[in-house]
This record gives C-alpha cells, structure tokens and sequence, in this order.
C-alpha cells in the first residue's frame, strides 16, 4: 500500500494537525515506510505465540474488588466552595 499526498494531507485533516506543502513530501515518505514494515511485520508466522504483558513471564498484581468510598470524603470536598453532606452544590444552571 502506497500513500499519496492527498491521502497525506486527509490524515491531517482528520487528526486535526495542519500541514504545510512543504511538509507532505516527507510525512509521505515517512508514512510509507511505517506501513512497510507493518507489511514485513504480517508475514511473520506467530502461530503459537502467546501474547505476553511483559518481557519476563510474571503474573500480574491485583487487588480486591471491593466497594469502598475512598475514605477520604473530606479530603475531597476540602477546597470546595459549598459543600453539604459531602456533595458539592453548584449554582442551578439549567432553567
């Protein structure tokens, strides 16, 4: 797959990056070779390969999965302007 400079210039469009003329020459030939090597990378054989989340096998570290508040309600709400039983109150906006 080869991209063009339109095509250059829609991917900055769409990631919302303005991109001067002088500058599509070189993303083109950048995006080029990145999808390359995606390319290179789909002719791997990775059959059995399991995934992995870290270069040396571990098992990851959890927690309980419980229901808490925090315990710090008033820590929270401690710079708020108003506050009443621990909700912030905030002026009526929608009529």
């Amino acid at each position: 797959m080869s991209v063009d400079a339109a095509t250059v210039r829609r991917i900055g469009h769409l990631a919302r990056i303005a991109i001067s003329d002088a500058e599509v020459p070189a993303l083109q030939v950048e995006l080029n070779a990145i999808l390359a090597f995606v390319e290179q990378l789909q002719e791997l054989n990775v059959d059995g390969v399991e995934p992995m989340t870290s270069v040396m096998p571990m098992t990851m570290k959890k927690r309980a999965d419980v229901v808490s508040d925090g315990d710090i309600a008033d820590k929270i709400i401690a710079n708020a302007p108003v506050t009443d039983d621990h909700f912030f109150l905030v002026p009526k906006v929608v009529e």
